[in-house]
């Protein structure tokens, strides 16, 4: 439901991959103008493609058509951000490709205009001087997929202001997402650090050993009642993403046990990166613990340790 009151006329988000799409996608939503930037002419087509199929879903056919009109889509940078007065960045998680984006945006959008990252991991005060405006730049983070998980993390830098907050805070209100205020700097802000250590922890409970990706997600879900575990999930945000987020934290720590484990790097070698290569830790469009009866476990013998199996009598 639309707020009577817009913080914003319109908006851009640069970068047309999954998330920037279903941010542009809800925006429009919501009522505000919104284009959609990316150097790319084949991902501005296949996010427009996605916002048709998403309609028909998410949209009474007469509506449609007034939604379609507030979006637009451009590679051209100038023509997208030269007007609006807040632009979402929403490119690969790698710092230098973000900072280079930034500094665009600063000599590109009008001088009033907010420049926010929607970045899983990477804290805006990394980015930050890159621009001349450091009190109008915020991380600005959605979940994926966005309709099913509507919250944004709102983390300051070490110079964003307060109504710069407070703007955002009614803007993702505007949207239909619940604002969690990140009260002091944080990689990984509010849930994802959360999401982080279960993930990081199940990643190495499999290339351990101990469980199979399988048996983890069966675990989880049976646990929490969710319809994914966390190794779907990961297919789901793509395993390279999962890879640079990983080497995010390392970066930060030094620690060894950040780096992403050998079973995620194999993977990525292989070119299995989930569900957008149609195969991850599970095939894709249909992965097995979509069928009821994947949750109950595979039949046969109980798998026994080496340890076991040495001691078992022989015959």
């Amino acid at each position: 439901m639309m707020m009577e009151t817009k913080p914003f006329d319109s908006l851009a988000i640069v970068g047309a991959g999954t998330m920037g799409a279903q941010i542009g996608l809800l925006c429009a939503l919501h009522g505000y103008d919104v284009w959609l930037v990316d150097s790319c002419e084949e991902a501005l087509q296949r996010t427009a493609q996605s916002h048709l199929r998403d309609l028909e879903v998410r949209a009474a056919a007469e509506a449609q058509e007034a939604i379609l009109s507030r979006l637009h889509y451009t590679s051209n940078m100038a023509e997208g951000v030269g007007h609006v007065g807040l632009v979402i960045e929403a490119v690969p998680e790698r710092l230098e490709a973000k900072r280079e984006v930034f500094a665009q945006l600063d000599r590109l959008c009008p001088e009033g205009a907010i420049l926010a990252t929607n970045s899983s991991s990477i804290r805006i005060s990394l980015i930050e001087s890159a621009t001349h405006r450091p009190d109008r730049v915020l991380n600005l983070h959605f979940y994926a997929p966005i309709v099913e998980k509507p919250m944004v993390d709102l983390m300051r830098g070490s110079a964003t202001s307060d109504a710069t907050m407070e703007r955002m805070r009614r803007f993702a209100q505007s949207i239909g997402m619940t604002p969690l205020m990140v009260r002091k700097e944080s990689t990984g802000f509010v849930f994802n650090r959360v999401w982080r250590a279960v993930k990081k922890e199940c990643l190495h409970l499999v290339d351990e050993g101990v469980a199979s990706h399988e048996d983890v997600d069966r675990a989880w879900m049976v646990y929490t009642g969710m319809k994914m575990g966390p190794f779907g999930q990961m297919d789901l945000i793509g395993l390279d993403v999962v890879r640079d987020i990983e080497m995010v934290y390392y970066g930060e720590s030094g620690d060894e046990s950040d780096l992403p484990p050998k079973l995620l790097l194999d993977k990525i070698a292989r070119g299995e990166l989930g569900v957008k290569t149609g195969k991850g830790f599970y095939t894709y469009p249909h992965p097995a613990f979509e069928d009821p009866e994947w949750l109950k476990g595979e039949d046969g013998p109980a798998i026994r340790s080496p340890q076991q199996a040495r001691r078992a009598p022989a015959g």
